[in-house]
């Protein structure tokens, strides 16, 4: 019985990596198929005009967390690392790149803090001095008029876009705060195994169980028929044949802010961005470790706060 049992435990293991093999060699011919036959899931962008483009539609919003996508990911994954470690060089090109990025993006979407508060501001003298009611735009000749307390709801949209399109940035400025154990005591390359470690076995794991949620969640405010992760392939292309954009405009008041779809865009774009820098942080932490202590926080691309203490606070966090 219990050879049996052990028998039966080999076979269920060696299945798993079998298919595991099998869908990383499958990520080749899929790419390859997406970029040869990108109208077949991109037919959309023009408009749902033929019953092509919602099946196009319906076969992106299927792909993006499918298993099919998972395993190009890894792939992807696995494929750059073996390039980093045969050139290291390459390897900073990708820490540099998807650095610089989440730099960038931080940057400006932090912007939305100080037009958060602009914004408040003027809402408030203009309801309590001038006994305004409602504000028009028309910069361009085509007038935006809306109750005050629309833009009065709208900015949470921006607290959203700063905590969304921020959290990359500010991991990359050591901006997070952490809880520090042993990590300070350790030598220089077991703190960077420690951070190879929480890369591959926290961040990136945590931003693909929030993707496989938030996918189908955005898209469920986009379009009708809606859709869920348990839809397979099959049915969403019967689905096709009747979808429709349907976008989410419905406020918390009458006259209050309608565009919350744009939160479920923005949890997205989160998930996305703090994966890509868990990939940055792993491969920064691989050549760190690599090429010893000398190299720890090399092209780094910190902000210069100008301010001593400021400056060793953000270090201690």
């Amino acid at each position: 019985m219990e050879s049996e049992a052990q028998v039966s435990a080999l076979a269920s293991i060696a299945g798993g990596v079998w298919w595991v093999l099998q869908n990383i060699g499958l990520a080749f011919y899929n790419t390859a198929w997406a970029i040869l036959n990108p109208g077949q899931w991109l037919g959309w962008i023009g408009g749902l005009e033929t019953t092509e483009d919602k099946e196009a539609l319906m076969r992106f919003a299927y792909y993006g967390a499918s298993v099919e996508f998972f395993f190009f990911l890894l792939t992807a994954f696995l494929v750059a690392l073996a390039i980093g470690i045969a050139r290291p060089r390459a390897m900073w090109g990708m820490v540099i790149g998807l650095e610089g990025f989440a730099n960038v993006v931080g940057r400006v979407a932090a912007w939305a803090g100080l037009l958060m508060v602009v914004q408040q501001i003027l809402i408030v003298m203009l309801q309590r001095f001038f006994l305004v009611s409602q504000i028009s735009i028309g910069p361009f000749g085509y007038t935006f008029t809306k109750d005050l307390s629309w833009f009065g709801e709208e900015l949470k949209l921006y607290n959203a876009i700063v905590v969304c399109l921020c959290c990359a940035y500010t991991f990359v400025q050591g901006g997070h705060v952490r809880v520090d154990l042993v990590y300070s005591v350790v030598k220089h390359r077991t703190k960077k195994v420690i951070d190879m470690a929480g890369s591959l076995l926290f961040m990136m794991p945590a931003m693909v169980l929030i993707w496989l949620y938030s996918w189908f969640f955005m898209w469920r405010h986009l379009i009708t028929p809606k859709i869920s992760a348990s839809d397979p392939f099959d049915r969403m292309m019967l689905k096709a044949r009747a979808v429709r954009w349907n976008v989410e405009t419905v406020g918390f008041s009458p006259q209050g802010f309608d565009g919350y779809f744009l939160f479920k865009i923005l949890i997205c774009l989160f998930v996305a961005m703090v994966f890509l820098q868990a990939v940055a942080f792993f491969f920064r932490s691989f050549q760190e470790w690599r090429e010893g202590e000398e190299s720890a926080g090399k092209y780094h691309d910190k902000d210069a706060l100008g301010d001593e203490d400021a400056e060793r606070v953000a270090e201690i966090h």
